[in-house]
């Protein structure tokens, strides 16, 4: 692996001597790949996502290496923590940045694990790993084709990975945007709203999800505010009326065995720890629930 990119080498950062708890096999032993990506450049409410990473690392170490539901004991799973890009602060840039790095690991053979920082770096990954489908949890569309000028803001991810030529999209547990994305999101994506989740509960939605996927490739990104922010109130962007930390565990425990990159995003660590305390464990049930299928 390269270190072109870096703040840190081998796991280990060098500002912050930090890695995610278990995360301890070589780059060349491991499975999967965690790596930060710490960026808010184009954040259009509250800066902050930058410390998402780190404050994703810090709460890893709360929990057992033991994951009760698999039988998987992390600390058995090989996985390493590349540390954080140095990132560019030009979007298109950055995109790229991520599209490398998610390459390479992708061709060795490996799954990449995203920490964000903003969804932005999302489009980069999916670049990278080219999936059949592309699911999402988000309190936002993100079909602008364009906010604050330029094409690649936060707001615009997923407009951007359609223009990928991912054409099967899935967004769940959005609940704003504009006339016009919506409209879009009717057209061109398969839309769960938060409201619908609420309804059909997640169960019902996963199943529905799960029947329509098949046997193709999913690239999974979970946007944070994707949670009620009364539940979760570390966001840039916080929305109430959303899903809940039970139901983003449930998507990732369902669609990571079919996954083939995964990122946890936007996270901006103003709250007590909990929004970073559940973007943590979400990474090890994925991780876990990917392991178990390839058993």
């Amino acid at each position: 692996m390269s270190d072109l990119f870096w703040l840190s080498k081998a796991g280990m950062n060098e500002l912050t001597h930090l890695h995610f708890a278990d995360a301890d096999a070589s780059y060349e032993d491991a499975r999967y790949a965690v790596f930060g990506v710490p960026y808010d450049g184009t954040t259009s409410f509250r800066p902050g996502a930058r410390f998402g990473p780190r404050a994703i690392r810090e709460a890893s170490f709360n929990f057992e290496s033991y994951e009760p539901s698999t039988g998987i004991d992390l600390y058995e799973v090989p996985f390493t923590d590349l540390g954080d890009l140095a990132v560019s602060k030009v979007p298109e840039d950055l995109v790229d940045q991520v599209a490398d790095v998610a390459g390479e690991i992708g061709g060795d053979g490996k799954v990449p694990v995203m920490l964000g920082g903003e969804h932005t770096a999302t489009i980069g990954a999916v670049r990278a790993v080219q999936p059949d489908v592309y699911v999402v949890c988000d309190a936002h569309l993100d079909l602008r084709d364009e906010l604050d000028g330029t094409p690649y803001s936060h707001g615009c991810v997923t407009r951007r990975v359609l223009d990928l030529g991912v054409d099967d999209v899935v967004i769940i547990g959005a609940r704003s945007g504009d006339r016009e994305q919506f409209e879009v999101a009717e057209e061109r994506t398969r839309l769960y709203t938060a409201d619908a989740v609420r309804e059909r509960g997640i169960a019902g939605v996963l199943g529905e999800v799960l029947a329509h996927i098949g046997d193709k490739k999913v690239y999974l990104s979970i946007d944070a505010d994707a949670i009620d922010c009364c539940l979760t109130p570390g966001l840039g962007t916080p929305e109430p009326f959303g899903m809940t930390p039970l139901d983003i565990r449930e998507v990732v425990r369902t669609l990571a065995p079919h996954a083939v990159g995964f990122d946890y995003v936007e996270v901006a660590p103003f709250d007590s720890g909990q929004t970073a305390a559940v973007a943590a464990q979400m990474v090890r049930e994925f991780i876990a629930r990917h392991r178990v299928a390839e058993r």
